[in-house]
């Protein structure tokens, strides 16, 4: 046999994508043609590499994909969505979703979905660009007015005495009638179908594994969890690996779309695309 081409993956350390992506880092799932080569970076790092095209395949947000869709397509596998939840607006005080006009919010990147999904709830806001597990700490001190929270920190603001402000996601499904499609997975177009196709086999299997062997994956999730107990890791990895992660169903493909689309209408996105996948 050949030997194995390598293949990077590149994702964020959290417990989720750790949760995803168990089965392969753990060679439970191989491949006869790919050795998966795994890289861990915060999302904004991922947007911003993706511009170069480093990795074979990596997790991206959905509003970077308009610029970085002459070198990737999405993969039908590796969505994460929020169904009536998201990135969460949060202040020090209590706050009317109405007063963030004018104010000073901290935003885990300017690629983010969360920036994006923030600008179109509410234009106004003056964007603060902070390390995402830095935002709660800047609203904390008051050096800046609000913030938007991903990840763990939707499920633990609360713990430092914070207030919510607007649940993005939330706002979405009541507006739209659909989820928020937040990060995807994507992978390099140049690459022959075959090794497109079956990392996309792999991707999809691993996420499987995972789902079917919760517990189990869910253990190894938990070194990437940033201090959340297990039964708060259980509930965030819930919240985003789940039956709209394992394929690209026509709710996510649509929203995904209507948000980009409104993106470019309200200028925040430079050029329309429209959404394939692998």
């Amino acid at each position: 046999m050949p030997d194995k081409r390598e293949f990077t993956i590149a994702h964020s350390p959290d417990a989720d994508d750790a949760f995803m992506f168990y089965a392969l880092a753990t060679h439970k799932i191989e491949s006869d043609l790919l050795e998966f080569k795994h890289v861990l970076k915060d999302i904004q790092s991922l947007n911003q590499d993706a511009h170069a095209g480093r990795y074979d395949m990596t997790a991206i947000s959905y509003h970077a994909y308009p610029y970085v869709a002459d070198r990737y397509v999405l993969t039908a596998a590796g969505s994460s969505v929020g169904d009536g939840y998201g990135p969460i607006v949060v202040a020090s005080e209590e706050l009317e979703p109405r007063d963030l006009a004018g104010k000073r919010v901290a935003v885990p990147g300017l690629l983010t979905t969360a920036y994006l999904a923030l600008k179109l709830y509410e234009p106004a806001v003056e964007p603060v660009v902070c390390e995402f597990d830095k935002i709660i700490g800047e609203v904390e001190s008051g050096a800046v007015d609000a913030g938007v929270v991903i990840h763990e920190g939707q499920l633990t603001f609360a713990d430092s005495g914070l207030h919510d402000v607007v649940d993005l996601g939330e706002w979405w499904k009541r507006s739209e009638g659909l989820p928020l499609p937040l990060g995807c997975n994507c992978i390099l177009r140049e690459l022959p179908s075959e090794i497109q196709q079956e990392a996309r086999r792999k991707l999809a299997a691993t996420i499987q594994y995972s789902l079917d062997h919760r517990s189990e994956a869910l253990e190894y999730a938990l070194q990437f969890s940033r201090g959340l107990d297990k039964d708060l890791a259980d509930s965030f990895v819930g919240m985003y690996v789940n039956g709209h992660t394992t394929d690209m169903d026509p709710e996510v493909l649509k929203s995904g779309q209507l948000l980009l689309d409104r993106g470019f209408s309200a200028g925040l996105i430079p050029h329309q695309v429209r959404l394939e996948y692998v």
